[in-house]
């Protein structure tokens, strides 16, 4: 969420970066600080009439013990009037903060400087690009066939279990997701990320803290009984562990990463995008996730799109990074960069993994600070990236490494599969 000093600080440049993102604010920002003089002026109000009160209910005592009974009615009169002012002040001052929390909710981040402008996937940049590209025959197959021949992934199994976009693996099928999942956990651990097992439901108000909430609502899953989210990403939980925390400065950074399953109804998806392994309901991710101060948190993501570059050299698969224009860009994120890796089968890139700095934006909304050397305390940044979603590394894997003796296995996996190729 946006900070009333942001704003305040520079009202018209607030207006011009959220129009990167596609987002029309040139009411809503006036408003915002309508609300906020009026805010100051209630608040104004109300300590004046505080501090009267105080001199008041001491004359009341002084009246009583000079025997000025009249006088000390009077005075308990005024105090009964103040009181009732001071109680319509504090409803009207409360109904004015809800009003701007309200509001700054539903404002996006802004984009920072780095962010080019652009309204859809055709306007990101490629940053950089590297990995050997397959060279594979005019009969190669798309995964879900070799998910198929290889009795690796049944995908009408979970249909029938619970519907499209919930995939049972099997045999080699499971042990090689399972691998995945350990490697991108080694990786992390070996840069000096703490391991976090979270849960997979949420409440609420972590669902508002990292900004799911109110902005992607329906694409999550709801247990309705128990207002309780399903997680779309470990992001969720993981950085909720830092909402009301105020961090001492030398525990920075925080650097955290987590293994879950992620859960996203993907509303409206449709068409060869959602084919196999494309798009699903349910799948597995590697998240990490930092809390950084603020003059540290660009060079923490590089750090992390290095990590994330890594784990794809790693693999041998071949990738570009995007640097995601404003009308691409998630709701929170002030800076996002995607990493795709090329389907060999498919001849198309798919998108992997999303690295992203949301500088104060969540922190203001999960109460996340530091205390500073001069005790003062500051707002955090926020940054998480996965390390890495599995669907699609899973299939590159199996596109890009078929061969007519099977599929092999990369090099870094084999000890965590205990097999070097599928036949």
């Amino acid at each position: 969420m946006l900070t009333l000093q942001q704003i305040k600080e520079n009202p018209q440049r607030i207006i011009e970066r959220l129009a990167v993102k596609g987002f029309d604010a040139t009411e809503i920002i006036p408003r915002v600080l309508d609300l906020d003089d009026r805010r100051r002026a209630l608040q104004l109000q109300n300590d004046t009439q505080a501090a009267e009160l105080n001199k008041l209910a001491a004359t009341i005592g002084a009246h009583m013990k000079a025997g000025e009974r009249d006088l000390a009615e009077q005075a308990k009169a005024s105090v009964a009037e103040l009181k009732a002012s001071q109680k319509d002040l504090a409803t009207k001052l409360d109904e004015t903060e809800e009003e701007i929390t309200s509001i700054l909710l539903n404002v996006p981040n802004i984009p920072c400087d780095m962010v080019p402008e652009g309204k859809t996937a055709a306007d990101n940049i490629v940053e950089k690009e590297g990995g050997p590209m397959p060279d594979l025959g005019p009969d190669a197959l798309p995964h879900w066939e070799l998910a198929k021949k290889y009795n690796l992934i049944d995908f009408d199994l979970g249909v029938k279990i619970t519907g499209a976009g919930f995939p049972v693996y099997l045999g080699n099928g499971a042990k090689l997701q399972r691998a995945l999942i350990q490697f991108f956990l080694d990786r992390a651990s070996e840069a000096g990320y703490l391991e976090v097992q979270p849960p997979y439901v949420v409440n609420e108000a972590s669902g508002y803290g990292t900004g799911q909430l109110p902005d992607k609502e329906a694409q999550m899953y709801v247990v309705t009984l128990d207002n309780l989210y399903l997680i779309p990403t470990a992001e969720v939980p993981v950085t909720n562990l830092y909402r009301d925390v105020i961090l001492p400065a030398d525990k920075l950074p925080v650097k955290n990463c987590a293994y879950s399953a992620c859960f996203r109804r993907e509303a409206g998806s449709y068409g060869k995008d959602v084919r196999g392994l494309n798009r699903l309901h349910q799948f597995d991710k590697v998240e990490i996730v930092r809390i950084e101060r603020p003059e540290d948190s660009y060079a923490a993501l590089e750090e992390m799109k290095d990590h994330v570059q890594g784990l794809l050299d790693s693999l041998g698969l071949p990738w570009h990074i995007l640097r995601l224009c404003g009308g691409d860009m998630s709701f929170t994120s002030a800076i996002t960069f995607d990493f795709e890796v090329w389907s060999g089968a498919q001849k198309r890139w798919l998108e992997v993994s999303s690295v992203s700095n949301f500088e104060t934006y969540q922190a203001n909304r999960l109460h996340c600070r530091y205390r500073a050397e001069d005790k003062k305390t500051r707002l955090c940044h926020t940054l998480n990236g996965s390390a890495l979603a599995l669907p699609r590394i899973m299939a590159a894997l199996l596109e890009n490494n078929q061969t007519p003796e099977g599929i092999v296995v990369p090099e870094v996996l084999r000890k965590y599969t205990g097999f070097d190729i599928i036949d």
